[in-house]
């Protein structure tokens, strides 16, 4: 049974941009795209760089797959999958995300 622990609310999410938030000591990285009305929660950490940024990176689509590209670097992770397009040897943790009335809940990397 997986532990869900509220961690902002709804309307602290901005549409198609990503925020930070400490979750179990970990920054992670939450996004909220407005369009198909998804939640997505990946590590903050760009394993690259080894920054906390991606929160601060650009949403973008290919091929109807949601993408963020890192700020430092550009390079594109999957938000769903966390999988790295240009570096397939790197990856981000992705965490399970769910909206529940007004709470945005995360729980243990999937």
């Amino acid at each position: 049974m997986s532990q869900w622990t509220t961690i902002c609310q709804y309307q602290d999410l901005t549409p198609n941009t990503g925020i930070c938030a400490l979750f179990e000591s970990e920054h992670v990285a939450i996004f909220y795209c407005k369009r198909s009305e998804q939640l997505y929660a990946v590590s903050n950490i760009d394993p690259i760089a080894n920054a906390s940024v991606l929160s601060r990176g650009i949403m973008a689509s290919l091929e109807d797959q949601m993408y963020v590209a890192s700020p430092l670097y550009k390079q594109h992770f999957n938000l769903k999958t966390g999988a790295c397009l240009e570096a397939p040897e790197h990856a981000l943790k992705v965490y399970g995300i769910r909206r529940v009335n007004n709470d945005i809940q995360l729980n243990q990397a999937v």
